[in-house]
């Protein structure tokens, strides 16, 4: 621990019973001694993050939007401070970047959007009532007349005996979905928190299964997590996806906020509540609203691309070199997009995600000052587009560089604590894998207690890169902030992330500020250190807990290593 937070710990840990830790040296660093250990965990520290967060989140880079000038820039920074700090290219082709193809979709909505039935029309006002973007990466988009079904959650989960779309045909409809999932009953789709089934691409993706031309989700603060304004400026100018494969698609995918769908759902002389209300249970089936509409919009198709940044650290035993702890940060941002009140139309995500990948460097700082590096290999995986879709951790994980049977875990960072020192430390998919007991290990050594997902209903899990590695099977760890902050009243912590989210998540204000303090930044990233040597060293590799959801995927890499 750095000097100048070393005391303050010391009384944290005077006055707080451990969750759990032994002083003794842990197996876990056989082949490192504890002092050499100790001495390079003190190279992440504040100076180094500041750096990092002040330099990838200028304006010169333009916010790192994807398959932009600044992008480029940016991945051209990252490869080369992992050069100066020792790494070696991670690339499958002997190079820093694992570049992707990406489809730009540039979607031009009318300026209103007219609804008919039941005797009256209704427009609604392209940004401010609605959002909207193309889906099928093609240049024109023609939508005639189709009606429209409210489809409740739209979820099918077989095992939770849940299907709103029952035996409705909605081939060619447009359907009306709640945001999130049910989440009054601990038992039925893990009460409030969020499971993959609320997430808005599930539901994208479902309803495209079940033949409907478009999806509309209705936006509301609470159901989100963030405002409208978030929804504006991530859905505003192009769109980048991964090319299209076989997978089912529908025309469109669509925002609207609560007002204009409640006066949508008026026409047909029904109420939004009464319609969600019956939609709290097993028995609902979807509601055709006797409302169709038009639409028709011009789409500008580009190819891009983009790459992931690569650094390897290889493992020192012969035997265990071929298996890998993954650190995984995004680094990309929104790039430019409409000016706020100030006229800033640079998204520089200071936060989002320069934060995170200065955490990941300054865990790879502390790797490459170890005298032996740990029995796997480490791979610093600074994946790109992730704001567009988790696109680049999907590539990755499509193409890894080793066989996902092989990753022994994957620990992700996205988005940093700016504020000071915790008393706690949030952990993201806790209970789901071996590895709660390390981080419980290591965050009562520095004396602090782990918490699991502080905000459940924003479903954090399944938001940033370490979803992607979970969905092949990988063990993955989400560490975030804190919200118990020293010296700060209670709720304090929680304020602090809700006002960030209302005013700065995803906007030009997510800017640089030196007077940040990054403490809480260097707890965490030691915390991560020491989780990452551990799982380096150990004999074996960490496992999802029994009959956790990714489970069976695990089971089947390692069968496909023959492990």
């Amino acid at each position: 621990m750095t000097n100048k937070w070393t005391t303050v710990l010391a009384g944290i840990a005077a006055t707080m019973t451990l969750a759990a830790c032994s002083s003794d040296e842990p197996a876990t660093t056989e082949g490192v001694s504890a002092g050499s250990a100790a001495a390079a965990v003190e190279l992440i520290t504040e100076d180094f993050m500041h750096e990092i967060i002040r330099e990838i989140s200028d304006d010169r880079y333009e916010g790192r939007g994807p398959a932009t000038a600044g992008d480029v820039a940016a991945r051209k920074y990252l490869a080369d401070r992992m050069a100066e700090m020792g790494l070696q290219p991670g690339a499958a082709n002997g190079g820093w970047e694992q570049p992707f193809n990406m489809v730009s979709v540039d979607t031009h909505p009318p300026d209103s959007w007219e609804f008919s039935g039941h005797g009256e029309t209704r427009s609604f006002k392209q940004y401010d009532d609605f959002v909207i973007n193309g889906y099928l990466q093609q240049p024109r988009i023609d939508i005639e007349n189709a009606e429209v079904v409210f489809a409740g959650y739209g979820i099918q989960a077989p095992e939770f005996d849940w299907d709103d779309y029952k035996d409705v045909d909605v081939r060619g409809k447009i359907v009306i979905l709640m945001n999130n999932d049910p989440d009054w009953d601990p038992e039925l789709f893990a009460g409030e928190t969020r499971l993959w089934y609320g997430r808005w691409d599930y539901k994208f993706e479902n309803a495209a299964r079940n033949g409907a031309i478009g999806a509309i989700i209705i936006h509301t603060t609470p159901s989100a997590g963030y405002p409208f304004q978030v929804l504006q400026t991530s859905n505003t100018g192009p769109q980048m996806e991964l090319p299209v494969g076989d997978e089912p698609r529908n025309q469109f995918k669509s925002f609207m906020t609560e007002d204009a769908t409640r006066a949508l759902v008026a026409m047909a002389g029904m109420d939004l509540d009464e319609l969600r209300e019956a939609a709290y249970n097993r028995d609902f089936k979807p509601v055709p609203l006797g409302v169709t509409t038009s639409i028709g919009m011009d789409v500008t198709i580009d190819a891009v691309q983009t790459a992931n940044v690569l650094g390897l650290i290889p493992g020192s035993d012969p035997e265990l070199q071929d298996e890998v702890v993954i650190f995984s940060a995004h680094h990309d941002h929104l790039g430019i997009g409409p000016a706020n009140e100030e006229g800033d139309t640079i998204y520089n995500g200071a936060m989002d995600n320069a934060s995170g990948v200065a955490e990941v460097l300054a865990m790879a700082k502390a790797y490459m000052a170890l005298p032996e590096r740990p029995r796997r290999s480490i791979l610093i995986c600074l994946v790109g587009a992730e704001e567009q879709g988790l696109l680049g951790s999907k590539w990755y994980a499509a193409n890894p560089t080793f066989h996902p049977g092989k990753i022994a875990a994957n620990l992700n960072f996205d988005g940093g604590n700016l504020h000071g020192l915790t008393k706690d430390i949030t952990y993201v998919g806790f209970g789901k894998t071996s590895i709660d007991e390390l981080v419980i290990k290591y965050a009562a050594e520095q004396g602090r207690v782990v918490k699991p997902d502080q905000f459940v209903d924003r479903g954090y899990f399944y938001r940033s890169d370490q979803f992607s590695f979970a969905k092949v099977g990988v063990p993955a760890v989400y560490l975030e902030p804190g919200t118990d902050f020293i010296d700060r009243p209670e709720g304090w912590g929680k304020q602090q992330k809700e006002a960030y989210e209302e005013h700065h998540y995803h906007q030009p204000s997510d800017e640089y500020d030196p007077n940040w303090s990054l403490v809480g930044m260097v707890q965490d990233a030691q915390v991560g250190f020491w989780i990452g040597l551990a799982v380096a060293n150990a004999d074996a590799m960490p496992s999802w807990n029994p009959g956790d959801e990714f489970e069976a995927k695990r089971l089947e890499a390692l069968a496909a290593t023959g492990e």
